[in-house]
């Protein structure tokens, strides 16, 4: 008896999810853009009646003490209050939007203050009795989509439309940047996939997104990308064999444009009406586009630089190579000479100083001193996955894959 019960438990499983793999691929086929495949959905929590719940959120020209009073503490708490969370959370460090939340029941005074959208501060006090304070974790919800698209306008109008918000794009191209110069090589046709997962706090609000695994097709060449966190916690994007989608340096140092003049030993200059070498490869960009460093190193040059115009240079870590950056309209703040900088950090943006007709960055890579083409330099990759994790690695790697092959537009369902 129980081996035919457990048998038809399993049948009627198997069925069950037969039936919503089905419904996620006609749900998938209506809405080939954007398919939901994972929802913890967000459930209020049910408010006790006998509490008394007050909110107020942080505004401009609030302090401390003001919302304290507002929520009906007199001074003399208030100060108490301050003074017991100093050693989990100074109260002095409040953001605009936070909220606090006071909740009165019979025998006990909650204030909470929400840090950000993983942590709240919870201060408690029973009748008769001081102030406690502690730390909590925030209830964080996920849903994963996958969206794919293929490029027919641009990639960002594209990856718009199939519903990627500009933030998503933009660690999409981050994601693929030392593989694809996406200034130069992107073609109508190209096209993507990505999964990734939305984080939301307790009241819902999203928070940021996370890319789980993406394929970009382009020219034929298929790039493949999956995150992977390491024992010691590092995380970077891997393809399906562990190598590392990081390199020495990013294929371009601006995003988003295109190359209106290349490394030449002979060029008509536009200005100067004369023929001379073009050492370096010109950007043409919207005036404020902002110009990444391509690789780790050290500002060795700062400042305004004849035809030039303001212009930076970066000696990398190697010692061997360095990258220069011209006719910036300002440099971002902080930069000056001697300052080490991060691969793909902001150092300055796109103008028209010195001689210039119009607003580009001319870009420049040498190597021992020597001017090279810059879209001819081969770039090392980062360290692969480390060998005693490649095993596991590689599982996810391949469930990754499985769950987006899942969702491959398949008229049949239709």
């Amino acid at each position: 008896m129980h081996t035919y019960l457990k048998i038809g438990l399993t049948l009627f499983a198997l069925l069950c999810g037969f039936f919503f793999m089905v419904l996620a691929a006609v749900q998938g086929s209506a809405q080939p853009d954007k398919v939901v495949v994972h929802e913890e959905n967000l459930v209020p929590e049910v408010a006790d009646s006998a509490k008394k719940t007050h909110i107020v959120r942080v505004k401009s020209g609030d302090t401390t003490g003001s919302i304290l009073s507002n929520l009906g503490f007199p001074a003399t708490e208030a100060a108490n209050i301050i003074q017991t969370s100093k050693a989990v959370y100074p109260l002095k460090n409040i953001h605009i939007g936070h909220e606090f939340i006071r909740i009165d029941s019979d025998n006990q005074v909650t204030l909470i203050y929400k840090i950000n959208a993983k942590e709240q501060l919870v201060l408690t006090a029973k009748a008769g009795e001081g102030w406690a304070a502690k730390k909590e974790n925030r209830q964080v919800s996920h849903l994963v989509n996958v969206v794919s698209a293929t490029i027919q306008d641009s990639l960002f109008l594209d990856a718009s439309k199939a519903g990627l918000a500009d933030n998503l794009i933009l660690k999409l191209v981050d994601m693929f940047a030392w593989d694809i110069d996406f200034a130069r090589d992107l073609r109508k046709g190209d096209s993507f996939k990505v999964m990734y997962e939305e984080s939301f706090d307790d009241e819902g609000k999203q928070e940021g997104y996370t890319i789980l695994a993406a394929t970009f097709t382009n020219r034929g060449r298929v790039f493949t990308g999956i995150r992977y966190k390491d024992k010691q916690g590092n995380i970077e994007y891997y393809n399906e064999d562990g190598r590392n989608l990081r390199k020495t340096y990013l294929k371009s140092p601006v995003k988003y444009s295109r190359i209106s003049s290349r490394f030449r030993t002979s060029r008509k200059h536009p200005i100067l009406g004369y023929t001379r070498a073009h050492r370096g490869v010109d950007y043409a960009a919207k005036t404020g586009t902002p110009i990444h460093a391509i690789g780790d190193g050290k500002i060795v040059y700062k400042g305004r630089k004849g035809g030039y115009g303001r212009f930076i240079e970066i000696r990398h870590n190697n010692g061997i190579h360095s990258t220069a950056y011209a006719h910036m309209s300002r440099y971002a703040k902080g930069m000056r000479k001697g300052k080490y900088v991060k691969q793909g950090q902001v150092i300055g943006y796109v103008g028209m100083s010195g001689l210039a007709t119009g607003p580009h960055l001319h870009f420049e890579f040498r190597s021992r001193g020597r001017a090279v083409n810059p879209l001819k330099v081969k770039h090392k990759a980062a360290k692969p996955v480390p060998k005693d994790e490649l095993s596991a690695f590689r599982l996810k790697a391949k469930e990754m894959m499985r769950l987006m092959s899942l969702f491959d537009h398949d008229d049949s369902w239709g």
